[in-house]
């Protein structure tokens, strides 16, 4: 898989809003075991304090993960903090399951202004149903956020039509 392209460094640092994805490698179910889970949510929960920024939502699905990052501080950087999250997590399961985590690379979206942050949470805390796995947001287990309750976060988004998607990146 070769790496999708990236904006010049500067449009990742300082406040503003990610969108993020980043698949397993050969995209095996490892979020479907509740221990890989815990583990790698420790090392984002941890590299979020680490370089200030907040999960408005995130998601582990069986293959992949989804989060909408929130910078805290001017000085946040989005790409040396999923760098970071993903060399600390790979390590771990590494550690723990002896084989790679994360494919190479992982997909961003910066947020525009206009674009609805409540659009996107329900985007990323609706997939579990959308793939089947939950009837019920609020039931899946592996979805949080670091702001909010998920009964906050859902009251919210309860009222906003899941119509945010984010854009396929197509190799040139």
């Amino acid at each position: 898989m070769s790496t999708p392209p990236r904006l010049s460094a500067e449009c990742y640092r300082g406040f503003g809003r990610f969108f993020l994805t980043i698949c397993v490698e050969e995209r095996r179910p490892a979020f479907a075991l509740a221990e890989c889970v815990i583990r790698t949510r420790c090392e984002l929960l941890r590299t979020l304090v680490d370089y200030r920024f907040a999960a408005i939502a995130y998601c582990f699905m069986p293959d992949h993960f989804h989060a909408l990052l929130d910078a805290t501080t001017p000085g946040g950087d989005f790409r040396r903090c999923v760098n970071m999250f993903k060399q600390r997590s790979a390590f771990a399961h590494k550690v723990a399951a002896g084989e790679k985590l994360w494919q190479d690379g992982y997909y961003d979206r910066i947020l525009r202004d206009e674009e609805a942050t409540l659009g996107v949470a329900a985007y990323i805390l609706n997939n579990p149903v959308r793939a089947g796995l939950c009837v019920d947001p609020r039931s899946y287990v592996y979805a949080g956020s670091t702001c909010w309750s998920i009964d906050d976060v859902w009251d919210a988004i309860a009222q906003t039509p899941v119509t945010w998607r984010p854009h396929r990146w197509r190799r040139p």
